[in-house]
């Protein structure tokens, strides 16, 4: 296997765009796209909807060049919105703004999504963190994606930054991903046996018209139809840089170790969907302040412990990734809370929404300098 494409990172951020004094998304943001495609090329991208900025990384060799690039776009990004008295903010949803005042975006992608899933797709005002780990083995990559799966719930309990919907507290710490389970091939994918499994289920919904092609495959975890990564799917985007590079290498420590313990005939238990699913419900609803099931055990364990035995999991692929840092800073998260429990505390000092807004702009600009 190329050294080269082993373990390289490529990490999407996807941003709202503010007014700083109504605080409500923005839909016309098509000059900040053309000017930002001036100074980023092709890693400044539309969503469907027009107060959604995508900013992808090229990509990367290590976590500290992942660092560079992540902090280098926000701080591009930020400077456009602000030049066009706009702000970005990095949350699952935003506060109170609702979905049926965006416009989408002229594209016929977008047009053949929205003709395809109708409300569902309109109501799909979500942002994401999206993270490739690079591995050019395709039957590598699906057994280290089956693995990888059972940890999908803890790494997503740390990224929780979405507890409000139009305007109201959802009780859940991320309602993104409730809004994205009406998609169809969503969530935790179930387990394949083989590369050849798995192409046989992509050809046979290509042929029945389901998709038209593994684009449409939506799940928490993926293998990327085109690039030779492993993509990460189920965090809601953190408010802070330092989060998302954190989770990032998380998510790269996950495969690595997979990834090593293949190479000396060491397996990792298999868990069916259904069992990881709880989970993944549990996170979203409670965020680091739940429990999750340990099917090892067969018994409920704080999320906070079961994080510390990840981290503890994969410490032995950590100094050879050069993240040390990054995954130290995970204890920092978790001392400050998720973005949902920084939400939250200020939504209950005053219950006005956007305070709430303000926070998450302000979080957004941390570390950036403008």
């Amino acid at each position: 296997m190329s050294k080269k494409n082993l373990f390289t990172l490529g990490v999407e951020e996807e941003f709202q765009i503010v007014d700083p004094v109504t605080r409500e998304l923005r839909s016309h943001i098509q000059q900040i796209i053309e000017e930002g495609k001036m100074i980023l090329q092709e890693q400044v991208k539309a969503e469907m909807h027009q107060s959604v900025v995508e900013m992808g990384t090229e990509v990367c060799q290590d976590i500290s060049e992942a660092r560079r690039e992540v902090f280098k776009l926000r701080t591009e990004l930020a400077k456009l919105a602000i030049r066009n008295g706009l702000r970005i903010a990095a949350a699952g949803t935003h506060p109170f703004s609702h979905w049926k005042d965006q416009k989408i975006t002229e594209h016929p992608r977008y047009k053949q999504v929205v003709d395809d899933m109708q409300q569902v797709a309109r109501a799909n005002l979500i942002f994401g963190l999206h993270v490739h780990v690079g591995i050019d083995d395709r039957e590598l990559a699906i057994h280290i994606m089956n693995a990888a799966r059972y940890f999908l719930p803890h790494i997503f309990a740390l990224s929780t930054n979405s507890p409000f919907w139009l305007g109201r507290n959802t009780g859940f710490k991320s309602y993104r991903v409730k809004v994205f389970d009406r998609f169809p091939r969503t969530g935790i994918p179930d387990y394949f046996n083989s590369v050849s499994e798995y192409d046989n289920y992509i050809n046979l919904l290509i042929k029945t018209n389901c998709i038209d092609n593994a684009k449409k495959i939506w799940w928490d975890i993926r293998m990327h139809p085109f690039f030779s990564t492993l993509e990460f799917r189920i965090c809601d985007i953190p408010m802070r840089a330092d989060e998302t590079i954190a989770l990032a290498a998380l998510m790269q420590a996950v495969v690595a170790k997979l990834y090593k313990l293949i190479r000396q005939n060491l397996g990792f238990r298999l868990y069916r969907r259904a069992l990881i699913s709880e989970n993944k419900w549990r996170a979203s609803r409670y965020g680091l302040s739940g429990k999750l099931i340990d099917f090892g055990i067969r018994e409920e364990v704080p999320t906070m412990d079961l994080i510390n035995e990840l981290l503890e999991f994969v410490d032995d692929v950590v100094d050879e990734l050069g993240s040390r840092k990054e995954l130290d800073y995970i204890q920092e998260m978790i001392k400050m809370g998720t973005g949902a429990d920084r939400q939250l505390a200020v939504w209950e000092q005053s219950y006005d929404t956007k305070n709430v807004v303000d926070l998450i702009i302000d979080e957004t600009h941390h570390g950036l300098v403008l």
